[in-house]
């Protein structure tokens, strides 16, 4: 009987082992909104003519719900199916669950650099700041035996070169309308490439549609298999700028439905099933008091430090919508990004901790 004891003690323990995560996702979607993650349409934006695009009737159609549960399950289904189900979603504020960013300057460059570097770096004050003296934490990951040469960051706009200082972080950074492939990309390469080159650029050449770095990272993961790979989408934050709702709330949409396609390859792939965590944030908020500031943000915006964050894998226990009152800083996201990764971020600036709720069973 003891023997049996040991044997089914050792066979649990081995299975505990195997569950825990040797690989991570992690997605942000630029300047989307707490407001319509956790309360769905926002009906004061979908009903005013200077916001709507001259079509409130499609906004409606496919993102108003008979209340706000319904609703944000429309723009963001896979988030309120599986996620909800299977994960942890933080940022509800009107249940007292608060997350903020910790940087005064409330847009994108401090806000990507204090995710991932886990710093607030007063002097990373503007979106052409030079290349992030901050050391990373994927930077950080490449530094380890288990991960080095396995880490790459794809994002729509291309301050991310910048942003996670491609050159000295040693880890490729494909940002914007950089080629994938080097010089000798594969013929899927190179057709990304020329799509992507020739496309329509309403962003210019500062960024590309979210359309092309999510298949250039699509295509990472299924034939390079990375064990971290980043992905950076941003049109959320570029239509909202431009005052048009729909636009925003379908690039939310896609972007859900990319998370979903990511998922399912990660759950039918023998390298990534069962030992992978996806984590998903954005780098800033936006107004909301004033309706009108929705498409904008900084520090002169009430509310645009105001942010949301949603993970699910292996070492994270099904919690669901947090509803308990706390307050998480986006700081606490890189060191636990690295805890995640079985890591203990440090390096020679401060590291905030990790987000110990996350972790809590």
């Amino acid at each position: 009987m003891k023997k049996i004891i040991l044997i089914l003690f050792i066979l649990i323990s081995f299975t505990a082992e195997a569950q825990k995560t040797e690989n991570i996702i992690i997605i942000t979607t630029d300047g989307f909104r707490w407001q319509e993650v956790f309360k769905g349409l926002d009906p004061a934006i979908a009903n005013d003519k200077k916001f709507n695009q001259g079509d409130s009737t499609y906004i409606c159609k496919n993102y108003a719900g008979s209340d706000f549960a319904d609703s944000r399950k429309k723009i963001m289904p896979f988030l309120w199916s599986e996620i909800v189900s299977k994960g942890q979603i933080y940022g509800n504020r009107d249940l007292g669950c608060k997350v903020d960013v910790s940087n005064p300057y409330w847009f994108s460059y401090p806000g990507y650099s204090e995710i991932m570097t886990g710093n607030v770096d007063l002097q990373v004050n503007s979106n052409g700041y030079k290349p992030n003296p901050n050391v990373n934490v994927l930077e950080f990951l490449n530094k380890q035996s288990k991960l080095k040469g396995k880490i790459a960051a794809f994002g729509a706009w291309d301050a991310f070169d910048r942003i996670l200082n491609e050159e000295r972080s040693g880890f490729p950074v494909i940002s914007a309308f950089d080629n994938v492939g080097g010089n000798k990309p594969t013929a899927t390469q190179k057709l990304l490439n020329e799509m992507r080159n020739n496309s329509f650029k309403p962003f210019h050449e500062d960024e590309c549609l979210d359309v092309f770095t999510h298949y250039q990272a699509m295509d990472e993961l299924k034939n390079k298999k990375p064990k971290v790979l980043y992905i950076a989408y941003g049109e959320t934050d570029e239509w909202a700028h431009h005052g048009h709702y729909r636009s925003y709330l379908d690039a939310a949409n896609q972007v859900d439905k990319w998370i979903k396609e990511i998922w399912d390859f990660v759950q039918n792939d023998p390298q990534y099933k069962n030992k992978t965590t996806i984590f998903i944030t954005t780098d800033h908020g936006r107004g909301d008091k004033i309706k009108t500031q929705w498409t904008d943000h900084g520090a002169d915006v009430e509310g645009a430090s105001q942010i949301w964050f949603a993970a699910m894998g292996p070492e994270i226990t099904s919690k669901g919508e947090i509803k308990t009152e706390s307050q998480i800083y986006q700081k606490q996201f890189a060191q636990t990004i690295a805890k995640l990764s079985g890591y203990n971020f440090t390096t020679n600036h401060p590291v905030a901790e990790e987000v110990k709720e996350v972790f809590e069973k």
